[in-house]
Formats: structure tokens, C-alpha cells, sequence
């Protein structure tokens, strides 16, 4: 058992590593997309085109960050909170949401990311009731 543990925490450190290095190029990608859209010289109404494609890029770091809160909770306390993971969930399914392009895809996507938002709120909803009731 005190290999596996060890193993657990070395692997554990390893994606927080992994995970930071990924946020690290998340923001400085997010950031050349931001001085390339904000000083490049095209005409007026440009940014509405990708302020759907930045709104993703600061999802994609906040999710991110999510995560490594997941990953040291789990160091922390040795144990998976299942709030953080459906909140990191939440945010995602709402990422997808949007920056949902209809012309991509069909309806039925957009309906089935809307039970998952459902689902994934229900859930939360009944997480923190037995949490603040255990409380």
C-alpha cells in the first residue's frame, strides 16, 4: 500500500507540473491572440469574429485552473471532491455552450449540451444540499 501511495502522490505532482506548463502556454497563447486581434489593421467589426474564439481561449484557462484545483485538493486531502468536479464539469459543458457555432453543428448538440448543463446543475444543486446539511 505504501508504494501505491507513492505512486499516487508522483503522478498526482507530475500532472500539477503538466498542468501548470499547459496554463502557463494557455496564457500566452491567449495573449498573442489578443494583441493580433486588438493591433492588427483591419476594419472596424473585426473583433466580433473571434471574440467567440477568445471567449473559448479564457474558458479553456479557467477550466485549466479548475483541474489543478482538483489535482491539489487530491494531494491535499488524499480524496476526490466531487463538487470541484462537477463545477470543473459545469464549466465546461457552458464553454461548449458558448461557443457554440449552429452552422457547425446541429440542433440536437445544442439540446444535448442543455440536459448536460441540466444534469450537471442538478447534481451540484444536490451536492452542496447534503453538504451544507452535513454541515
Amino acid at each position: 500500500m505504501v508504494g501505491i501511495h507513492f505512486v499516487e502522490n508522483a503522478v498526482s505532482k507530475v500532472l500539477s507540473i503538466a498542468l501548470v506548463i499547459v496554463i502557463g502556454v494557455s496564457l500566452f497563447d491567449l495573449s498573442l491572440v489578443l494583441a493580433r486581434d486588438l493591433f492588427s489593421a483591419e476594419p472596424v467589426g473585426f473583433f466580433n469574429k473571434t471574440l467567440i474564439e477568445i471567449f473559448g481561449l479564457f474558458l479553456n484557462i479557467l477550466i485549466a485552473l479548475e483541474l489543478l484545483e482538483n489535482i491539489t485538493a487530491y494531494l491535499r486531502k488524499h480524496i476526490v471532491q466531487v463538487e470541484l468536479v462537477v463545477v470543473t464539469a459545469l464549466i465546461a459543458v457552458a464553454r461548449k455552450i458558448i461557443i457554440f457555432d449552429p452552422s457547425k453543428y446541429a440542433k440536437n448538440d445544442l439540446i444535448a449540451l442543455a440536459f448536460a448543463c441540466l444534469a450537471l446543475a442538478a447534481s451540484y444543486a444536490i451536492i452542496r444540499f447534503i453538504n451544507h446539511k452535513s454541515n
